[in-house]
């Protein structure tokens, strides 16, 4: 009991958000839309040589299909 108020509060601002167009600055949107190269630098690309040299269950969880006899083929 007593949620009438937050509840009518709730559905208020719900409608204000819904209903509601704010000014938008459009001279920004297309700004930030169009960016430039300039700001904006690509991560370094990482180095993937082999990244089993550095995992210590590499070989425990190694790819051995000899004891996987619980999927039986049909």
């Amino acid at each position: 009991m007593g949620r009438g108020r937050a509840k009518a509060k709730q559905t208020r601002v719900a409608r204000e958000l819904k209903y509601s167009s704010p000014n938008t600055d459009l001279t920004a949107l297309q700004r930030e839309l169009a960016g430039s190269s300039s700001t904006y630098t690509a991560p370094p690309a990482a180095d993937d040589d082999d990244e089993d040299e550095d995992d210590t269950y590499a070989d425990r969880w190694a790819d051995d299909d000899s004891d996987d006899d619980w999927a039986a083929s049909r």
